[in-house]
């Protein structure tokens, strides 16, 4: 097996790279410079921020430093809750270009289905028609959601960017976007601080078997399920290694083990929280 990155095919004839940097939470303008420059020497091509992480204009920076191609390098960012409507829309679209210093996006997200997402898709559409956006997808929509966009828009979303980990595998909604030709993108693919998959003994089991480390070994597990993943690291040494999950596999056996871990268990909110939904069009970002 070797260990390049596989291109993931998009309905549209588009590909996404399968493993990209993910950068939620990271404030700091040398730790996102670093990160991301670690992750381009280490061979990611893809890189996923969003209006709401404040980083947007660090990332762009750091893109500009490594003199990689532009064609070369994926690039998501997604709209935040707070705009609605699709004048708007296309106001943030640009501003989120500006701070990036890029011409196009190659993914933009809406970040959460908050009410008026209709609007901002129709807007999105229109980028996506004019060449200003790639692929166009959403963030954390289940299935009543994408089939209310769906059922009122033209352009049926190419990816949805959802939670999973192995405490909330979101099988259900794995084969639903399937079903549709969605591709499925896990965020918080390790669990995050509340979840932390990487201490239970069944990863690190796995991890002495494989000769490998408990976070590779659930990246693994994701890739295998053809998820695309984007783990988020200010460690260099865990950059490159969740870069190195390709050239090894696990078996049938290991990959039903993983999935009796499932507990329902989220990290984030719920995309059915209509409260939580509406609380969070009233503050704009983290920064």
């Amino acid at each position: 097996m070797h260990n390049d990155i596989p291109q993931i095919p998009l309905a549209n004839g588009q590909t996404i790279p399968q493993l990209g940097l993910g950068v939620f939470q990271v404030d700091n303008e040398n730790d996102i410079k670093n990160s991301v420059k670690w992750a381009l020497a280490a061979g990611y091509r893809h890189i996923d921020t969003a209006a709401y992480y404040g980083n947007e204009q660090w990332v762009g920076e750091a893109i500009r430093e490594s003199g990689l191609d532009r064609k070369d390098l994926f690039v998501t960012s997604k709209l935040w809750n707070s705009v609605r409507g699709y004048d708007e829309t296309k106001q943030a679209f640009q501003a989120s270009l500006d701070k990036l210093g890029l011409d196009y996006l190659d993914l933009y997200l809406i970040h959460w289905p908050a009410p008026g997402y209709v609007d901002s898709w129709k807007a999105m559409e229109d980028l996506y028609r004019d060449g200003k956006i790639k692929n166009i997808g959403v963030s954390n929509f289940e299935q009543n959601q994408l089939e209310d966009l769906m059922s009122k828009t033209e352009i049926k979303p190419e990816v949805d960017q959802i939670e999973t980990h192995p405490y909330f595998q979101q099988t259900e909604m794995h084969a639903y976007l399937e079903s549709q030709g969605i591709q499925h993108e896990s965020w918080s693919p390790l669990g995050g601080g509340k979840n932390n998959a990487v201490n239970d003994p069944l990863f690190k089991k796995l991890a002495a078997a494989h000769n490998v480390t408990p976070a590779q070994v659930i990246l693994r597990w994701h890739v295998q399920r053809e998820e695309v993943v984007i783990p988020k690291s200010i460690h260099e040494d865990r950059v490159k290694a969740n870069r190195n999950i390709f050239a090894w596999g696990l078996d049938e056996d290991e990959m039903e083990a993983i999935a009796k871990l499932d507990q329902g268990k989220r990290v984030g909110p719920g995309p059915q929280d209509a409260a939580w939904l509406k609380k969070s069009q009233s503050y704009s970002g983290r920064k």
